[in-house]
């Protein structure tokens, strides 16, 4: 590994152009810097050429210079990710179901804009993926519908979502043969959270399985897009409906019994969780308090 302080005297020297001014700007001697550059040249070849008044870079001097701006910025990330007492700067990463993933994403730009020395990191992902992301240190947050047991994690309710049936305004469902004749669009989560609702809303019904199937989708920004078309009614949560762009065209079958899940904040528990992430979440939860909203 090449000695730290002399990939500084060499980038030094390559910015100033003068052995003089380089001694001076990191208090050394002027045979301090030659020996810096000596010892490098002697690991990678001919690095400077010196001329009257100029130096000039020979492509073993390009690539170092290269590699001492990468070193640089590699130690200014290191700085950033340690510097867990700075709450308005730095990186915050998080990974979260879609549906409340959704309801989230403005409220991160809205924090990103007010404290712009914040990167916030945000992507979608299923349970499991959330879980592994989080034990496996790939991100600082994640948000599960299912409350891990797992030692390593702290675990705290962060919100509850209602299960929604939604169909196309200006359509009634009143029975369960109102559902067969719109039929219903479906999606990865939908036979499980329509099975979950219906069972409760239908009592001895068939089942969802049994529906006709008006179209399928994997992406849950577009779910409700063929339910506002009047092609079919889905069951999703709630925080993917509100989310729709398109309010007026959609609606709510409203009914009892509820089903309600709860979402879980996770983070390691062995090392406190950075001020940068408190900041976030202390400017997100008050939108997204623990109770059915």
């Amino acid at each position: 590994m090449l000695n730290p302080q002399w990939l500084r005297t060499f980038s030094t020297l390559v910015e100033l152009g003068n052995f003089t001014r380089t001694a001076e700007r990191l208090d050394l001697t002027q045979a301090a810097v030659s020996q810096h550059v000596q010892r490098l040249e002697a690991r990678l070849g001919l690095l400077l050429i010196r001329r009257p008044r100029q130096l000039e870079l020979t492509p073993a001097g390009q690539a170092l210079l290269a590699y001492c701006a990468e070193v640089s910025a590699a130690d200014q990330r290191l700085q950033q990710q340690l510097s867990a007492a700075d709450g308005e700067h730095g990186e915050v990463s998080l990974i979260t179901p879609g549906s409340i993933g959704l309801a989230l994403h403005q409220h991160l730009l809205d924090i990103q804009q007010i404290l712009p020395g914040l990167s916030i990191r945000h992507r979608f992902g299923p349970d499991a993926d959330v879980l592994a992301a989080v034990l496996e240190n790939r991100v600082e947050l994640g948000l599960v519908t299912l409350k891990p047991t797992d030692a390593r994690l702290t675990v705290e309710r962060f919100a509850e979502e209602p299960l929604e049936l939604v169909a196309p305004s200006g359509h009634e469902l009143k029975t369960w043969a109102d559902l067969e004749r719109l039929g219903f669009i479906d999606h990865p989560d939908g036979q499980a959270m329509a099975g979950r609702l219906l069972s409760r809303r239908f009592p001895g019904s068939p089942g969802p399985h049994n529906l006709p199937c008006r179209g399928f989708t994997n992406q849950i920004s577009l779910i409700l897009d063929p339910v506002a078309r009047g092609l079919g009614f889905s069951v999703l949560p709630r925080y993917a409906r509100l989310a729709y762009s398109q309010p007026e065209r959609i609606q709510v079958v409203e009914g009892a019994p509820q089903v309600v899940d709860t979402l879980w904040l996770l983070y390691r528990a062995e090392w406190p969780l950075s001020t940068r992430a408190q900041t976030v979440l202390q400017r997100l939860k008050p939108h997204f308090t623990p109770a059915v909203v």
